[in-house]
C-alpha cells in the first residue's frame, strides 16, 4: 500500500484489524534538530510541541485510543538548569494554552511519573488539565513527566509493602504502576535513530513492537506516523508462542 495514496479510512481499518490500541512514543531529537539548523535547543523543543499537537490529532482520526509520550525523564534533571527550567515552563504554558482546544476535541489527558517532585504551580496546571478532561471519550493522551521506569517499579514495590499483600503476581503488581488503568503499548516508536528504550515503560513494553525512525521528533509528521503503522501491520506478534 503506497503511503502517497493511503487514506485515513485505510489506516483506520489497519488499526482495527491489527487491534492497535496504544502507541507509545519516545520523542527524541529536538536538540539535534535545532543544532542541525544552527538554532538554540529551545527552538527544537518548541517545534517538538507542534509535532505532538499534530500526532494527537492524527491519533484520534485513526481511532488509536491511547497515546503515551515521553516528555521529561528522571534523568533529564541532569541537563543544564537553564534547559530544565525552560522545559518545565514550556510544559506548563503549552498545557494552559492548548487545554481548551484539547478539551473541545474530546482528548482525555493524564500524567505518569513522580509528579510530587515538580513545582507546585506546574502540579496545579497538570491537575487542572486532568480534571478538566477526565470525562472525555476521545484519544487518551498520557504524558510521562519526571518519569523513569525503574523509579516506577520501585514506587510500585514500596506501595505494595504498605499493604498486607504477602505474595504478588503480574496482575496484582500492575495495579500499583502509574499506568494501572492503561493497556500496555502495542507499538513503541522512537524518533531520532537511537536504538535504546531509555528507561521508558520497561514493564509495559515487554511485548510491544518497536519501530525506530531516523527522523527527529520535530520532523515526525502524518506521513512518518503512517509509515510506523504500516510497519506494525507487517509484524507477527507471537508473544513467545
Amino acid at each position: 500500500m503506497s503511503n502517497s495514496i493511503i487514506k485515513t479510512e485505510d489506516i483506520k481499518n489497519i488499526v482495527s484489524e491489527t487491534n492497535l490500541k496504544h502507541v507509545a512514543i519516545i520523542m527524541d531529537g529536538n536538540r539535534r534538530y535545532a543544532k542541525q539548523k544552527g538554532l538554540p535547543s529551545a527552538f527544537g523543543h518548541k517545534m517538538g510541541v507542534e509535532s505532538l499537537k499534530k500526532i494527537v490529532k492524527i491519533s484520534d482520526e485513526f481511532n488509536i485510543k491511547y497515546l503515551t509520550v515521553y516528555a521529561f525523564s528522571t534523568e533529564n534533571w541532569k541537563r543544564k538548569k537553564e534547559e530544565v527550567d525552560f522545559l518545565m515552563n514550556l510544559l506548563g504554558t503549552t498545557l494552559e494554552k492548548e487545554l481548551k482546544e484539547l478539551h473541545s476535541n474530546n482528548v482525555k489527558i493524564s500524567f505518569i511519573g513522580n509528579l510530587e517532585a515538580l513545582n507546585s504551580n506546574l502540579q496545579k496546571i497538570l491537575n487542572n488539565a486532568k480534571e478538566t478532561t477526565k470525562n472525555n471519550k476521545g484519544v487518551n493522551l498520557q504524558i510521562a513527566i519526571n518519569y523513569g521506569a525503574r523509579d516506577e517499579i520501585i514506587h510500585a514495590v514500596n506501595e505494595i509493602l504498605k499493604t498486607d499483600i504477602k505474595k504478588t503476581d503480574e496482575q496484582t503488581f500492575e495495579k500499583f504502576l502509574y499506568t494501572k488503568n492503561i493497556p500496555d503499548p502495542d507499538l513503541l516508536i522512537r524518533t531520532g535513530g537511537e536504538l535504546r528504550v531509555s528507561n521508558y515503560l520497561l514493564w509495559q513494553i515487554a511485548y510491544s513492537e518497536i519501530y525506530v525512525t531516523e527522523k527527529f521528533w520535530p520532523e515526525f509528521d502524518e506521513k512518518a506516523f503512517i509509515e510506523a503503522i504500516l510497519a506494525f501491520k507487517e509484524r507477527q506478534r507471537r508473544y513467545g508462542k
